[in-house]
């Protein structure tokens, strides 16, 4: 059975490693991205999120396009970390990145000792859409998607657990391979079953409606 686990430690280990990072670059400026403005990607970089989320794309050989990775605070991202082509990067919200050359991470321990958490973190997710990309049936590459989506940007409230990422019809759709019409369809299914709920755009979700327990009071990471 699948649970949905309690994120109070990776929140401790996301606060931590910004605040390595603010203590070892203190001098150094962010640079700041306006929601859907294009990120572009140096070679031979790793960029860390220090507030908000950023979208990551590729095209299919059919010519569709597909996002394959949302990262939020404390998560590293680049071209660096992919071989995939094209592959490029957008904010979802406004964003603030602090860019880091490959040599920089090499050349100090204490940096590279605390990225590894937030790089395994990308490796989880990336492993988890992998892994319902494979379902057959596309409502259950969706539930699996929401699922996934409140474990890592979700907080736990009186009415469920809320979704603090905005996603489109679209962009949900694209995630998982089918139509916006059809994610339309399947979460006003959602919503009749009772698990799952809209409130000012943001998605709620009641896991134990599905029989999935629910363990803490935080999700994911602070968006």
């Amino acid at each position: 059975m699948p649970v949905i686990t309690t994120s109070a430690q990776t929140n401790a280990s996301s606060n931590l490693f910004l605040s390595q990072i603010e203590q070892l670059y203190r001098e150094r400026s962010l640079i700041s991205y306006a929601s859907g403005l294009t990120i572009p990607l140096q070679a031979n970089h790793l960029y860390i999120i220090c507030r908000g989320i950023v979208q990551l794309h590729t095209i299919h050989a059919d010519g569709n396009e597909t996002i394959v990775g949302l990262c939020g605070p404390s998560m590293a991202f680049g071209s660096s970390l992919t071989n995939l082509h094209p592959y490029w990067a957008t904010a979802l919200n406004d964003t603030d990145l602090l860019p880091l050359s490959l040599a920089e991470i090499e050349a100090s321990p204490a940096l590279s000792s605390a990225l590894f958490p937030q790089l395994v973190r990308r490796l989880q997710q990336s492993e988890a859409w992998l892994a319902f990309s494979g379902k057959r049936l596309v409502t259950d590459r969706l539930r699996s998607l929401i699922m996934q989506l409140a474990q890592d940007f979700g907080q736990v409230g009186p009415n469920g657990v809320r979704i603090r990422v905005r996603l489109t019809h679209h962009q949900l759709a694209t995630i998982i391979g089918t139509t916006r019409v059809t994610v339309t369809r399947l979460l006003r299914d959602f919503k009749d079953e009772g698990w799952l709920s809209v409130h000012r755009r943001q998605l709620i979700v009641t896991p134990q409606t599905l029989g999935i327990p629910l363990y803490g009071e935080s999700f994911g990471s602070m968006v």
